[in-house]
């Protein structure tokens, strides 16, 4: 057991931390040394959040660990968007991490990342605006106490950030229901003839692609509430494997995987794959290729190795190997049978096959294709 920056008990045994829990340490820190102007409400001074984001070491010694690798000055538009009355949108292709960056956000912000609303094709207004205890109602008739509080409602309370993710599954008119919330910063409540109006410190960080079926595209009146942040794939292949290679080993520890960490050499071998067939170019640029269905993205690569962990620690020597990987990889690319099989086949066949010192890779990934 041990306490967030807020003094709650935290669970150690849970499998996936908030990251206001998981970074209480840091972020202590950082408040501690942080004496540069807070906005109204913030629990840290956008300097702070910066390097809360990015990393970086303290004057006192203490080093923060990067949170985003990429392009600094995306993370500083989002957190100076975040200190004005414009609503965040981050947008991108799925897994270049918007949601990991929206959830570090708001806990370094508030320190409170749990005012969250899942967007799906199912989400209603009520999970957006409040809803209604229907035992409470039908006994007392509307009332503040029969009054179900949403996550957006309580944001507009206290002041704090409110997560929307996935904001183009919602159907277009639950979207629009934002439109009030986001322009007069106040939630009517009709029924009770009274309103809720957004204290300092409210905003709402929105994620949104535009790849997944079943995309609701977001209406212009709504979309100019928004300052778009178009979070992209990682630039370089050493950006891409240092962010594999970072989460794996925290994913690695928070499952309590009884495996080596995966040798660089193996990631290498994941993003090098992931990353030419995006491309549909081989590295060296000689070798035009065809491009699977899927988006094969930094978080899928993440998951790859993570299944190639556990593979090495329940089936094989706890060290990763090629064959611990060739079913996750083959996976990942083959979402479509009959089109990624082809292309997956091909890229073994032309590429893999003579690249030195892939052998066991191209064996390994034969034999469960």
């Amino acid at each position: 057991m041990a306490n967030d920056t807020s003094g709650n008990i935290v669970n150690d045994a849970v499998l996936r931390q908030h990251a206001e829990q998981q970074f209480a340490e840091e972020l202590a820190e950082l408040a501690r040394v942080d004496d540069r102007q807070r906005p109204p409400n913030w629990t840290l001074s956008p300097w702070a959040v910066r390097t809360y984001l990015l990393g970086g070491k303290l004057d006192s010694g203490f080093t923060i660990s990067p949170k985003y690798i990429g392009n600094a000055r995306l993370i500083e538009i989002a957190v100076a968007t975040l200190a004005t009355d414009r609503a965040l949108l981050l947008y991108g292709l799925p897994g270049v991490a918007k949601s990991w960056v929206s959830e570090h956000l708001a806990a370094a912000i508030t320190g409170d990342s749990t005012l969250m609303i899942q967007g799906t094709a199912g989400t209603d207004e009520s999970a957006i605006r409040y809803g209604w205890n229907y035992a409470r109602l039908l006994v007392e008739g509307p009332s503040a106490d029969a009054l179900v509080v949403s996550p957006m409602m309580r944001a507009m309370r206290e002041g704090r950030l409110a997560r929307i993710e996935e904001l183009t599954r919602i159907p277009a008119e639950v979207q629009d229901t934002l439109i009030t919330i986001l322009s007069e910063k106040t939630l009517p409540v009709p029924e009770l003839n009274t309103e809720v109006q957004a204290q300092k410190g409210f905003n709402v960080i929105a994620t949104a692609n535009n790849r997944d079926k079943g995309v609701n595209e977001l209406s212009s009146a709504l979309m100019r509430r928004f300052n778009t942040v178009v979070l992209p794939l990682p630039a370089t292949m050493d950006e891409e494997v240092e962010i594999v290679d970072r989460r794996v080993a925290q994913l690695g520890r928070a499952l309590e995987l009884p495996a080596e960490k995966p040798a660089l050499e193996e990631i290498r071998r994941v993003v090098t794959v992931f990353r030419e067939l995006r491309d549909g170019v081989t590295a060296d640029g000689k070798t035009k290729l065809k491009t699977p269905s899927g988006t094969l993205s930094t978080a899928e690569a993440i998951s790859v190795m993570t299944n190639g962990l556990a593979m090495a620690a329940y089936y094989g020597d706890g060290a990763m190997h090629a064959g611990d990987l060739a079913a996750g990889l083959t996976g990942a690319i083959i979402k479509d049978p009959v089109q990624d099989r082809i292309v997956w086949l091909e890229y073994l066949q032309t590429v893999v096959k003579d690249r030195n010192g892939w052998k066991d890779f191209y064996r390994a990934c034969h034999e469960v294709i």
